[in-house]
C-alpha cells in the first residue's frame, strides 16, 4: 500500500515540475520605439507698435566755402516713433532730436540736428531688421556767436536687433544736406554714425 502511495506522489511531483519548467520560459522583449527629436523652433519678432529710445555717436560736418571747412564731434539725443510689421517687411515713421558738438574750427560749430524720417526695411519674420530711411532734417549752427538754422534732407540706413521682447539695439548711418544754409550762400553737409537703444511698447 505504501508503495502505491509513494508512486502516486512521485507522479504528481513530476507533473508539477514539468508544468513549472514550462512557465520558466523567458518572455520575448518588447520592441523599443525611438521618437525623432522635436524640431527647434525659433520664434519671430513683431516690430509693430510705438517705441522710444536714446542714441549716441559721432558726426562729421563740412561747409562748402572757398577752403572747404570740415569738422567733427559728438552727437546724441532721444527719438520716438511707430512701426508696422507686415510679416517680412516693416514700415514706420520716427522723430529724433539731437544735441551736437561738431566743431568747424574758426567757422563755428553745429549744435543741433533734428530729423523726421520714414523708414522701410526687411526682417524676414525674424528678430533683426535692416532698413533704409529718409526725410527732412533741421540743423542749428553757431558762427561767431550768431545762430544760423536751416532745413534740409537726410538719407541713410540702419539695423535693429531684438534682445528681448521690449528692448532692441542697433545703429544708424545718416547723410544730411543743407543747400544755401540760412541764406548765407554756403552749402553744408553732415554725416553721423549713432548707436541706438530702443524700448518698445
Amino acid at each position: 500500500m505504501k508503495l502505491r502511495y509513494f508512486g502516486a506522489a512521485a507522479l504528481v511531483a513530476a507533473s508539477s515540475t514539468a508544468a513549472m519548467a514550462g512557465n520558466l520560459e523567458m518572455p520575448a522583449p518588447e520592441p523599443v520605439i525611438y521618437s525623432a527629436p522635436a524640431p527647434v523652433f525659433t520664434p519671430g519678432y513683431d516690430f509693430t507698435g510705438f517705441y522710444g529710445g536714446a542714441s549716441l555717436g559721432f558726426g562729421q560736418g563740412e561747409l562748402d566755402t572757398a577752403g572747404d571747412t570740415e569738422g567733427e564731434g559728438a552727437i546724441g539725443g532721444l527719438f520716438a516713433g511707430y512701426d508696422r510689421d507686415f510679416g517680412n517687411y516693416v514700415m514706420g515713421i520716427e522723430l529724433d532730436l539731437n544735441a551736437a558738438d561738431i566743431d568747424l574750427g574758426n567757422a563755428g560749430s553745429i549744435d543741433q540736428v533734428h530729423r523726421l524720417k520714414l523708414r522701410a526695411g526687411y526682417d524676414g519674420g525674424g528678430r533683426t531688421l535692416v532698413y533704409g530711411t529718409g526725410g527732412v532734417a533741421y540743423a542749428k549752427a553757431d558762427v561767431s556767436g550768431t545762430d544760423f538754422e536751416d532745413n534740409g534732407w537726410v538719407l541713410g540706413a540702419g539695423v535693429e536687433h531684438a534682445l528681448r521682447d521690449n528692448v532692441t539695439i542697433g545703429g544708424e548711418v545718416l547723410y544730411h544736406q543743407f543747400d544755401d544754409f540760412d541764406d548765407t550762400g554756403i552749402d553744408a553737409d553732415a554725416t553721423t554714425v549713432q548707436a541706438r537703444v530702443t524700448f518698445r511698447f
